[in-house]
């Protein structure tokens, strides 16, 4: 008892930067006390900061103190010495209540290290060298400290449990085996633990991998949100856009408008809303359940193991859809399709009057006129033919002018855009666009944002050794290289062949091939109620000098059945460009 007296006493009278008992002690300001030399190194160390600390209470001191010798603890330490009092080891480790303490320990108990599943008994690290050391002991199995290693042994024979019976499903010893289990299926508890271990893993993959995939569907549950409010967000500016071009008498209905997309925007987020929240409801119970498995996992004791694992409560069935698809930007695309042709048919019922009173252009004027700006080869004039119903000079055609932007989802990766996504440039290079359904992926095509109904008129200022001026329905195919997806070549679209030596028009597969002066501005007029595609040369559009002069070039007449989009095709030739002209209103 004197001894263990010592060791306490050794602890208070130890310094505890050198852990030895105190040389020379001093006392500083927060009343820890050191050794001189100790803490005047430490602080030595801390002069850079300007600030001086205690090593175990962290106060600091500025300026830095002054350090006397504490006489009476020094005199304390003195006297102690003479009676035997020694350093504390410095792995001086008693038990605490929650430790698992040594079994062979008399008096206080240290912390045990290890338990032996032989032995079955729990030891110190000084009375387990034994273990390390006889050859015998060796071969025993040690695990972390345990407190319940008498579960090992067999109540009724008071013998190890080293076997599993599959029949029962419980630990039992070898004389088990000979009455009580005896005839039933048993096996050692490593081979039944190194089963159920392998159950185990299977089960944990099960999770983290229910665990990775709703997370997954969280983010992309967030990604639907976000690409909701844009949508919306987009929906809602395009509209008040096109309602602020309109008279006051149609300000109701733009109200209106803006509320059915609020209310649809808030139905669809409160749905996605509501999958996300269970699906965020349930992660941290997996997260649960995954370190509960992981900590049975860990157990080394196969007895343990086993007795504890039969308690695992099953798999609860996921409630998350199977699969997410994000449509970013579409979900309100016909809302603002709606709204544009309202403004459409508003403007063909303002211009109806105008347009009555339009004069035809003859042939020999627009001839004349050609001859006189460019001086043409009489053998490539070109036949101007208008109908009563189309405008018959290019300023009645810009009346019909319109914004019209190409919509990047569409185009293929070699096209790049700019301007405003209204000039498209063939690099020939991956543009690293995201994949998207609606884009072309192997013909170099790329189709307008806007839906065309009503009248429209566009012009294409474009370079290079060829491209395809084209209008099409949206439901043109957009994948491989087929006749379907080639604008012209299906009855989904109508395309004007453009290079430097002429004209071909192309639809549903046939061509037309149209001689004549080539230009590299190409107009576009469409009156989709009335069936009218036309396409025209201009000249003089954008010199200061010439008057402008449009000769007809094709003019198809037929029946369109559901709303057009502008199209463009660019030859393979890097640095072929498109640009649809902005007009100044």
């Amino acid at each position: 008892m004197a001894e263990q007296g010592y060791q306490i006493d050794s602890v208070k009278f130890s310094c505890s930067i050198c852990l030895d008992l105190l040389k020379t002690p001093v006392t500083i300001p927060c009343g820890h006390n050191y050794c001189m030399n100790c803490i005047g190194n430490f602080w030595d160390d801390e002069d850079k900061k300007q600030s001086h600390s205690c090593p175990q209470c962290r106060q600091t001191f500025t300026p830095r103190p002054v350090l006397m010798k504490n006489t009476m603890l020094a005199e304390l330490v003195e006297d102690l010495k003479k009676t035997g009092l020694q350093a504390a080891p410095a792995d001086l480790c008693y038990a605490e209540p929650e430790d698992v303490a040594c079994d062979v320990c008399t008096g206080r108990k240290m912390k045990a290290v290890k338990s032996c599943l032989v032995c079955l008994v729990s030891y110190c690290e000084n009375h387990l060298q034994p273990h390390h050391d006889v050859p015998g002991l060796q071969k025993h199995k040690l695990v972390n400290p345990s407190k319940d290693l008498q579960q090992n042994i067999c109540s009724r024979h008071d013998e190890v449990m080293k076997i599993f019976c599959r029949t029962d499903k419980q630990c039992i010893c070898y004389l088990c085996t000979m009455d009580e289990h005896k005839g039933h299926e048993t096996v050692p508890a490593a081979a039944e633990r190194a089963e159920k271990q392998k159950e185990l893993q299977v089960r944990r993959q099960q999770i983290q991998q229910r665990i990775q995939d709703q997370e997954k569907d969280v983010k992309l549950l967030q990604q639907e949100v976000e690409a909701i409010n844009v949508s919306a967000d987009k929906a809602v500016e395009d509209s008040e856009k096109i309602f602020s071009e309109m008279i006051r008498l149609i300000q109701k209905r733009s109200s209106d408008v803006k509320q059915q997309i609020r209310s649809q925007q808030e139905t669809k987020v409160s749905r996605v809303k509501e999958l996300q929240e269970k699906l965020e409801q349930e992660i941290p119970e997996l997260k649960r359940k995954d370190a509960e498995l992981e900590q049975l996992s860990d157990i080394e004791d196969h007895n343990q193991f086993l007795l504890n694992y039969p308690s695992l409560s099953a798999l609860s069935e996921s409630t998350h859809s199977p699969s997410i698809n994000i449509r970013p930007l579409r979900y309100f695309e016909d809302v603002t399709a709606a709204v544009s042709e309202l403004r459409e048919k508003l403007e063909d019922i303002l211009n109806q009057e105008q347009t009555k009173t339009t004069l035809p252009v003859t042939k020999v004027d627009a001839a004349t006129k050609m001859d006189a700006a460019m001086k043409v080869d009489p053998v490539l004039k070109v036949d101007v033919l208008q109908s009563e119903q189309e405008p018959t000079t290019r300023e009645d055609f810009l009346k019909y002018s319109r914004k019209l932007t190409l919509n990047p989802s569409t185009a293929h990766k070699y096209l790049e855009l700019s301007e405003g996504n209204r000039k498209v440039t063939m690099t020939n290079k991956d543009q690293c666009y995201s994949d998207d359904e609606d884009r072309f992926t192997r013909r170099w095509q790329v189709l307008s944002r806007s839906r065309l109904t009503g009248r429209y008129y566009w012009e294409v200022e474009w370079s290079g050794t060829s491209v395809e001026i084209a209008v099409a329905y949206r439901d043109i195919e957009r994948e491989g290289n087929t006749d379907d997806s080639s604008f012209g070549s299906n009855e989904n679209s109508w395309a004007l062949s453009c290079s430097t030596t002429g004209y071909i028009f192309y639809s549903d597969g046939d061509h037309i091939s149209i001689p004549g002066p080539v230009s590299s501005r190409v107009g576009v007029y469409l009156d989709h109620s009335a069936g009218i595609l036309s396409f025209y040369s201009v000249f003089g559009a954008d010199c200061c000098f010439c008057k402008e002069v449009m000769i007809l070039l094709h003019r198809e007449i037929t029946t369109f059945s559901e709303p057009l989009h502008a199209g463009i095709w660019l030859s393979r030739a890097t640095g072929t460009t498109a640009e649809i002209i902005k007009f100044k209103k």
